[in-house]
């Protein structure tokens, strides 16, 4: 029996993000937790970020999202035959999100698939894209990363509410003569299985923040360089490197780890703070739409945390002109 094949591979074609209204900055949360602005600066690297109104959902956010991508790639939502939505927030255990994404955008008919892997989640979702179009079971598919981490947060906590925050970024990926989406490598890390937790019965989100600093240090540059050699590249050709936006103190030491520090490294982290899956796509989008990250530039992404899971990938950017402006 011949095995079904499909195009020789994807390519990302539109990129979207959304973030909600509502800012909050390091002195705003001052005002509600023991911290100073200064504290969190210097602990942290991050400056504000952007939080959900009870209204919203993650749902929501991931359409504001998906539409941004669609827009962006000039693509029809009839076009999508698959939806996958990376997310550790969900709103509801079933329908699941990606079934209320295809609802709210009208989409025809697409497979519909939720995954939960945390932080790695958008690489892992993006890694199943890129297969199920190169063995032809989709054409197109949007994937997407929502979350919504302040419903889960302890705003008492200084430890973990100067860390999260909400939002969505997305990505419309489709067919390509030559592959401009690396195979995934992903896998876990079973000695850190507990260090970052959203567990039952509080609901609280929790980290052993050392432990996760530990794990960048002296592991996260092997698998990212493990990502690069599998697509047959080495660690000069990379343009853009965008690493899980958990905080400055973890991105600028593993840049300089890698030799990427003198290249283009996203440190949305600063203005976003950590959405979790949704940090690697928000803050690539950003970059692309205000010009910061190039078309067809060689990307690095590389996500980690809960499980611990860990998943990247090399990307091009569109090979358009990224110089328009925000929606």
């Amino acid at each position: 029996m011949q095995l079904l094949k499909g195009p020789v591979g994807s390519q990302v074609i539109g990129l979207g993000h959304y973030q909600p209204t509502n800012s909050m900055t390091d002195r705003d949360l001052a005002k509600m937790v023991d911290t100073t602005d200064d504290w969190t600066r210097s602990r942290t690297g991050i400056v504000t970020r952007h939080i959900s109104e009870q209204t919203e959902t993650v749902a929501d956010m991931a359409v504001a999202a998906g539409r941004h991508a669609l827009t962006d790639a000039n693509v029809d939502i009839e076009l999508v035959d698959l939806i996958i939505v990376a997310t550790t927030t969900a709103t509801d255990r079933t329908p699941n999100t990606a079934g209320r994404v295809a609802h709210a955008l009208g989409a025809l008919s697409p497979a519909i698939i939720d995954i939960n892997t945390a932080c790695s989640g958008f690489c892992h979702a993006l890694g199943l894209a890129d297969s199920a179009i190169r063995t032809g079971t989709a054409t197109v598919a949007l994937v997407v990363a929502s979350e919504q981490l302040s419903a889960l947060t302890d705003w008492t906590d200084r430890g973990t509410c100067v860390l999260t925050a909400d939002g969505s970024g997305a990505m419309i990926v489709a067919a390509s003569d030559t592959p401009r989406i690396s195979a995934v490598s992903w896998g876990s890390d079973h000695r850190t299985t507990d260090a970052v937790q959203l567990q039952a019965p509080s609901n609280r989100f929790d980290q052993d923040g050392q432990t996760v600093f530990r794990w960048v240090i002296s592991d996260a540059a092997k698998h990212a360089n493990k990502v690069i050699e599998q697509a047959g590249y080495t660690i000069d050709d990379i343009d853009v490197l965008a690493a899980q936006q958990a905080n400055l103190r973890i991105i600028k030491p593993l840049a300089k780890r890698l030799g990427l520090d003198h290249k283009i490294v996203l440190t949305d982290a600063s203005e976003s703070s950590n959405t979790s899956a949704a940090s690697i796509p928000l803050g690539l989008s950003k970059g692309w739409h205000n010009g910061k990250v190039p078309a067809n530039a060689l990307t690095l992404l590389l996500g980690f945390g809960s499980g611990f899971a860990y998943a990247g990938q090399l990307i091009r950017t569109p090979a358009r002109d990224p110089h328009r402006s925000q929606p």
